[in-house]
């Protein structure tokens, strides 16, 4: 009995020692042995951004950040970044689908921008504002004024800028990408998107000819519209023109009679906030003089909700949405 015994007990130390050799084989050689992994050359390195007149230094990923509007939100979110982010602002209407999910990890911060104590109270070390009135007086603060609390800031270029492009759009998250360290997150984000413009792109008639495009936003006396903002970048690569695409100004108000001189063929209806799509279009077909336009007589309205208007990963669905409306029977 004593032999088995002892029998029994050489064979348990022997496979200790062997599922205890294997273990340390899966290990990297320094947790085998009981050391501290160090982080990657990549998460250590210091990374330095230009924007806006600033200079944002960062030698770590934040992990605290806040969103203020919400196509830079959902630029976040589509980078998988909701696990570092402990707030976001600003919901113009309802979050990409694609991305609701990730969103509601995240905790609304505030229907519009958040105070400054709310951003101090949340501890936040990054801020990333979608629009110049984030960092502005009705905004958070200043980027300055942040930056001396600790807590770096990011604005999005394409959406600061006049006629911004897709690439300017790229450029943003590819700086984002950059800051929380997840540069590959990023170009499989751009590269879904340019997959997703260009099978859109070769849809579209080929003849050379554009139809002229109104975008109308609001407007009773005259009528608020774009100029060379983001909405001309997605018209034009739709397949439209847009007719004040001449004004040299991002979102610019124009006359009626000049909205009917020019007679557009569509007219894209920017869809947000308390007056809906159906409401503008209701006003458009009853407006005196903008009812004798082309695109009204007949009926050819395209709804873009505001949030795919703007400079984020929407940008696709947004071409999309457009060239269907602008040429059904290609689609």
């Amino acid at each position: 009995m004593k032999k088995w015994k002892s029998l029994w007990l050489v064979f348990a130390i022997a496979i200790i020692a062997i599922l205890g050799a294997c273990n340390a084989k899966d290990k990297p050689e320094s947790a085998a042995q009981g050391e501290k992994v160090e982080p990657s050359q990549a998460e250590k390195s210091e990374i330095t951004i230009e924007n806006n007149g600033t200079t944002q230094v960062y030698t770590e990923a934040p992990k605290k950040a806040i969103s203020l509007n919400q196509h830079v939100t959902e630029i976040m979110l589509a980078l998988g970044l909701e696990d570092s982010m402990v707030g976001t602002a600003y919901l113009d209407d309802k979050i990409y689908e694609p991305l609701q999910a990730a969103y509601d990890k995240v905790p609304v911060l505030a229907k519009q921008y958040p105070s400054k104590e709310q951003v101090i109270d949340a501890e936040a070390d990054f801020l990333f504002g979608g629009w110049k009135s984030a960092f502005g007086e009705k905004g958070v603060g200043t980027q300055e004024e942040l930056e001396a609390l600790g807590i770096h800031t990011y604005l999005h270029t394409a959406s600061s800028m006049t006629n911004p492009t897709l690439e300017d759009i790229f450029t943003d998250i590819r700086n984002i990408a950059k800051i929380f360290r997840v540069e590959d997150r990023g170009d499989a984000l751009i590269a879904q998107m340019t997959k997703d413009v260009e099978a859109v792109r070769a849809k579209l008639p080929q003849n050379g000819e554009e139809l002229r495009v109104l975008v109308f936003d609001s407007g009773d006396k005259d009528v608020f519209t774009a100029g060379q903002n983001f909405m001309n970048e997605l018209v034009t690569i739709a397949g439209g023109k847009n007719i004040f695409g001449d004004v040299e100004s991002g979102w610019t108000t124009v006359s009626k009679e000049d909205v009917v001189e020019r007679n557009p063929e569509v007219v894209v209806v920017i869809d947000y906030g308390e007056t809906k799509a159906e409401q503008k279009m209701n006003f458009l077909k009853n407006d005196p003089a903008l009812k004798e336009m082309e695109a009204v007589k007949n009926e050819r309205f395209v709804i873009l909700p505001l949030s795919a208007a703007s400079e984020g990963v929407r940008a696709a669905e947004a071409i999309q949405i457009l060239a269907k409306g602008f040429y059904p029977e290609n689609f």
